[in-house]
């Protein structure tokens, strides 16, 4: 497991968070990865960010601790790179 000490912007405070990165989830499907992350930190909430989306939590710069963007292809929903706490 990857944890790291990080400075939420929501709290302002410094805080372990739990699991950062779930590299073994690249090429699983989108929703089957999301619940993965659900499940193992539950600090987090994973949302899932298709190419050229729209929604607003997959277009901010923004670090956010409790947040994890999986990116999926178009095609079939599958994670194209490593989900990571951001």
């Amino acid at each position: 497991l990857i944890y790291a000490k990080v400075e939420c912007l929501t709290t302002g405070v410094r805080t372990y968070v739990g699991k950062q990165s779930w590299p073994e989830l690249v090429g699983t499907k989108g929703k089957t990865a999301a619940a993965t992350i659900d499940k193992e930190n539950t600090h987090v909430t994973a949302v899932l960010c298709p190419p050229l989306t729209t929604l607003a939590a997959c277009r901010t710069f923004d670090f956010r601790c409790d947040r994890v963007r999986v990116l999926i292809n178009r095609i079939g929903g599958v994670v194209t790179k490593t989900p990571t706490v951001g």
